[in-house]
């Protein structure tokens, strides 16, 4: 509707200022690069970023190993957390010292995250690198693509976020300069205002 009612600037008539035509040409080139500059961002950036995840996904899942893991004893359980996200985690499962065998053939035994229901002599799954540490689970390629997705659709919002900033300081920079002028021409007016025969 603003772009309907903005079309008498793009008309010749005695109103129309060089601003207003300058304004109208600064709205089109925003929104043309907020409509093509956008969604090309978004893309780049997710494909640069699912690019960079895959080959994480790859090392990941070269450099971590899934082996079997016996409880050996349960560990005692920390105070009550009030903070949610850290809670939710603990309450999914329950630290327990535990005895495992690496790639490398070497039995480890240390602290470990069990299922919740782990008892002494159950077996869990953990993951360890080549020399028998416990890492994290390597990350999956649906979580990978996830990610990359919100960085590509990130990008794109801050490309057009970007552009709409540019575009609101040019028009501020120009309304400023047009009340300068406003400014000026009333000074030169109020010189002859109210005399008799002003400006004839």
């Amino acid at each position: 509707m603003r772009a309907m009612t903005g079309l008498w600037r793009w008309r010749r008539n005695p109103l129309r200022r060089r601003t207003d035509l300058v304004e109208s040409w600064v709205a089109l080139l925003a929104a043309l690069f907020i409509a093509a500059g956008a969604p090309a961002a978004g893309v780049t950036v997710g494909s640069l970023a699912q690019d960079a995840l895959a080959q994480s996904v790859r090392k990941q899942h070269e450099q971590r190993h899934p082996v079997s893991a016996t409880v050996v004893r349960l560990m005692q359980q920390p105070p009550v957390d009030p903070d949610p996200e850290t809670s939710s985690a603990r309450d999914s499962g329950r630290r327990v010292v535990a005895n495992w065998t690496a790639p490398d053939g070497t039995v480890n035994t240390g602290p470990a995250d069990a299922p919740r229901t782990a008892a002494p002599g159950d077996r869990f799954r953990v993951w360890t690198d080549d020399h028998g540490r416990l890492v994290p689970r390597p990350m999956d390629r649906t979580t990978a693509t996830s990610h990359a997705m919100l960085a590509g659709a990130g990008a794109g919002a801050a490309a057009a976020g970007l552009v709409e900033a540019a575009r609101r300081l040019a028009v501020w920079r120009m309304l400023h300069r047009r009340y300068e002028d406003w400014d000026r021409a009333w000074e030169r007016a109020g010189q002859d205002w109210g005399r008799t025969g002003a400006g004839s």
